[in-house]
């Protein structure tokens, strides 16, 4: 990729002073990179530029672009963030200033698997850039995707800690964001190089699988397309293959049995409606016998991170099991770049929206993370000691959508416990908080929630926290509001100062 062919990439999607903007960025990182070679012996600028295309097609908004050919000159070049905000403005700086403190951060951490307190720091910066606009890591999702594409050429030893970091940090954080295409790349590259003879063989052993299975799925394909024409509905069916790295993962679950693993290759069909999803379901389960335990509504009740399809496995007359994931193309543009798509540049003022921490009722569900994992940034920042497993939960854990009985949504990690769930309503009616429902039966405070379900808090005037409570939350934003009313009602000082009286005791009949 050089200058001309990314400007020729971006001219379609871009207005015109924009593209100016985007040739002066070229220039100023050229000449700044000048003299500067990667291991593989290309140019440095090589690098940047395919950043800021991997962004274009993405259909990030013009300062993501400008800031993804911007994004190693403040680290690795004499250009100073004052030059950038100069040329390209506040907000362009801002990003770049962003994604270097998040390389800085990377740079200076341990494995997440051997989480020491010597991390905290770099922790904390990784966790404040990306909290405070969340495009900081989509252009960092397109730097990784690029270097990963090029590890062969770093030394064994460097490529794999990338490597492993790649699956721990950055996959999930792609995930998290609904970016399912990039999820899966990282994944791919990832597992190429820390296993790379089971990465081959599972190539080998999937080829095989779907050579034999190929045939078959194109005259389903064929009578679904009939169908769908017969009835009116305009559409599209292609096929999606499973990818490598999650064919590993679904093996380890079924103990190494393929034959137990029904989507290996699956059928998609891309309508024009959500009204039309539901009558394509209707029309397969005509044609096919569905495996009714297998069939999925992700549009009444979309996954933590936005995901939206119906997923159905039916049997087709002649005994074979086929997958198909039905969704709108708006369903599937974001299935496949998340909260990317939201960023183009004809909706830069939307993007606002994003950018501006206002408190969980200012956010879309699936980007209330953001503002805890902000929260959780200050508390390390302030000298306090989470554990891997207390960071495991909050960031890098599943997460689940429970509902208030208004409709409201809220996103919390998996296992996340009634109390959780009041707390982050709000801290007057976790503190108040009597007795929980959810999906309208009595729930225990020690019983987990589950996604979708719909949770009200039974709360009382004269309820009181109780340090017990210690043991029934799971997040850090619930323990850390829970302590602070543990707190002012004395009870915490008061079980603190009796344990220390208990210590001191100790301590003396030892002497």
């Amino acid at each position: 990729m050089d200058k001309n062919q990314l400007l020729e990439k971006a001219r379609p999607y871009y207005e015109e002073n924009q593209l100016l903007e985007l040739e002066s960025a070229i220039n100023e990182a050229t000449m700044a990179h000048a003299g500067q070679v990667r291991k593989s012996g290309e140019a440095y600028i090589s690098h940047p530029l395919a950043v800021a295309a991997t962004l274009i097609d993405w259909g990030m908004d013009i300062d993501s672009v400008l800031a993804g050919v911007l994004h190693d000159t403040v680290e690795d070049t004499e250009m100073s963030l004052g030059t950038i905000e100069s040329l390209f403005g506040k907000d362009v700086a801002f990003l770049v200033d962003g994604v270097t403190k998040v390389s800085k951060a990377r740079s200076g951490m341990q494995d997440l698997t051997e989480y020491l307190p010597q991390t905290k720091d770099n922790l904390s910066k990784l966790l404040i850039a990306v909290g405070q606009d969340v495009r900081v890591i989509i252009i960092k999702l397109a730097d990784r995707l690029h270097n990963l594409s090029t590890l062969q050429h770093m030394p064994i030893e460097k490529r794999q800690k990338i490597a492993r970091e790649s699956l721990e940090v950055f996959a999930p954080m792609a995930d998290r964001l609904g970016m399912g295409r990039v999820r899966m790349q990282l994944e791919e590259l990832a597992f190429s190089y820390l296993q790379p003879d089971e990465f081959r063989r599972l190539t080998n052993l999937m080829k095989n699988r779907l050579g034999k299975s190929t045939r078959k799925l194109g005259v389903v394909r064929q009578e679904v397309e009939r169908e769908l024409s017969r009835q009116n509905i305009k559409g599209e069916v292609n096929g999606r293959v499973k990818s490598i790295y999650s064919l590993h993962r679904k093996l380890l679950k079924v103990n190494g049995n393929i034959d137990d693993i029904y989507d290996l290759m699956a059928l998609r069909v891309v309508v024009e409606t959500k009204e039309d999803c539901y009558r394509a379901l209707g029309i397969l389960h005509s044609l096919y016998q569905p495996m009714i335990e297998r069939i999925k509504d992700y549009i009444a009740v979309p996954k933590p991170n936005g995901y939206q399809s119906l997923h159905t496995t039916v049997l087709t007359p002649s005994k074979q099991i086929v997958e198909f994931q039905i969704r709108t193309y708006e369903m599937h543009e974001y299935a496949e770049r998340g909260l990317a798509a939201s960023f183009h540049y004809h909706e830069q003022k939307a993007t606002k929206a994003y950018t501006e921490r206002r408190g969980n009722g200012g956010l879309p569900a699936e980007l209330q993370w953001i503002t805890q994992m902000q929260e959780i940034a200050q508390r390390l920042r302030s000298g306090e000691e989470i554990s891997q497993d207390q960071l495991n939960v909050d960031l890098f854990g599943n997460r689940i959508f429970v509902y208030s009985p208004k409709g409201d949504i809220y996103n919390l990690p998996e296992g996340a416990l009634p109390l959780d769930f009041a707390y982050l309503v709000h801290s007057d009616i976790g503190k108040r908080s009597y007795g929980f429902k959810v999906n309208g039966n009595i729930h225990a405070f020690n019983k987990p929630l589950q996604n979708g379900d719909v949770v009200e808090v039974v709360t009382r005037k004269m309820a009181m926290p109780k340090q017990a409570w210690l043991d029934l939350v799971k997040t850090t934003h619930a323990r850390n509001k829970l302590r602070a009313h543990l707190r002012q009602t004395g009870a915490l000082e008061t079980i603190t100062g009796a344990a220390n009286i208990i210590r001191q005791k100790t301590l003396r009949s030892k002497k």
